[in-house]
């Protein structure tokens, strides 16, 4: 089952159990009704999260400062709407980490995006860097310059998604495993405080998303990055996307990982199947097992095997987040008029009039 992103709920996905392939459903259901089986939009919020926006609510009334952790391969989609909302305009701190596996023509203008923003500056960094810890604190001084000494210290939240790398940053910061770090979304839990200087207080929370993703590209960028659970989306609609968003920007670094031909026209389960029989993921009588042959695109995305990846242009976020915004609106209006509907029906409320 494919279906293309087009911003009506998000994300696609099955849960589904990985130790077996995926369902396949008979191709006579496939060509006579592709959406029939549409399984539920992508919805990963545990109830740790719920937690951390609670904690956050409750701690950004003492705080001067508020640290985003973005992904630089996906600085759009991995920013929090929510946050915003929660830390109610203190300035900002948007950090790209993972540079280093982000396409260094892109990053720049992610950089001016943010830095254009009021209240927020935006630093480029990698988690594997061994002194970061004073671009940091310069950056905090230089949206609160008050702060900092010990009569009035400087107390920075740290935000992010799941599986940002904000563990490993913060251990690199503070010298010692003060954090659980893993290839797996949702490793922190648990709100601590980190002395990062005199003066300089960190409080880190554990990665959040947000409840309803309603930038469809979003959830198959976030998914494709490990930041969400990997039992909330199927690995074979995810590897779709992201191989043909691969065809259409990074051509050159799919023809030197997998050796295969990029003909015009080529679709991403085309490309999927090939990539498939290269690397020995084939079943019975020939068949291409594409479960496997997704989560080796997946894995090499993720490890940067593919070379260096920004999966997003400024520009083409706007442009999604645009459309998603819409499509919500649209669902909303929807929405209420079957509530109203409702209510009418059991004469909750008076019938309104009618022009």
């Amino acid at each position: 089952m494919r279906r293309r992103v087009d911003n009506r709920g998000g994300l696609t996905c099955s849960v589904q159990n990985t130790a077996s392939p995926p369902y396949r459903f008979p191709a006579a259901t496939q060509t006579s009704n592709p959406r029939k089986n549409i399984p539920m939009a992508i919805q990963w919020f545990p109830g740790h999260m719920h937690l951390t926006k609670k904690a956050i609510s409750e701690r950004i009334k003492e705080i001067d400062v508020v640290i985003e952790l973005l992904d630089a391969r996906l600085p759009g989609s991995s920013a929090n709407p929510m946050l915003a909302e929660l830390t109610g305009g203190k300035p900002a701190l948007k950090v790209l980490n993972k540079q280093d596996l982000a396409d260094p023509a892109r990053t720049p203008a992610w950089l001016d995006h943010y830095n254009s923003q009021p209240a927020t500056r935006a630093i480029e960094l990698d988690a594997s860097a061994t002194t970061p810890a004073r671009r940091l604190i310069d950056a905090c001084h230089a949206l609160a310059p008050t702060r900092g000494s010990m009569v009035k210290p400087m107390r920075v939240l740290i935000c992010g998604i799941p599986n940002v790398g904000k563990s490993t940053l913060i251990n690199t910061l503070t010298g010692k495993r003060a954090a659980k770090t893993g290839d797996e979304a949702g490793i922190t839990k648990l709100e601590q405080r980190i002395v990062l200087a005199d003066g300089f207080y960190l409080w880190d929370t554990p990665g959040m998303l947000w409840p309803r993703i309603i930038v469809a590209k979003s959830g198959y960028n976030l998914a494709a990055s490990g930041a969400i659970g990997r039992n909330a989306f199927n690995e074979e609609e995810v590897a779709l996307e992201l191989l043909d968003y691969l065809i259409q920007h990074y051509p050159a670094a799919l023809q030197a990982r997998y050796k295969v031909e990029l003909p015009p026209g080529i679709t991403d389960e085309q490309l999927l199947e090939a990539i498939g029989r290269k690397r020995g993921a084939v079943l019975g009588k020939g068949r291409i097992n594409l479960q496997k042959a997704a989560e080796i695109v997946i894995h090499e995305f993720r490890a940067s095997t593919l070379g260096r990846i920004t999966l997003e242009t400024p520009q083409e976020f706007a442009g999604w987040l645009a459309a998603g915004q819409l499509l919500d609106a649209e669902r909303q209006v929807k929405k209420d008029k079957i509530e109203t509907a409702r209510l009418v029906k059991f004469k909750k409320i008076p019938r309104p009039d009618t022009p």
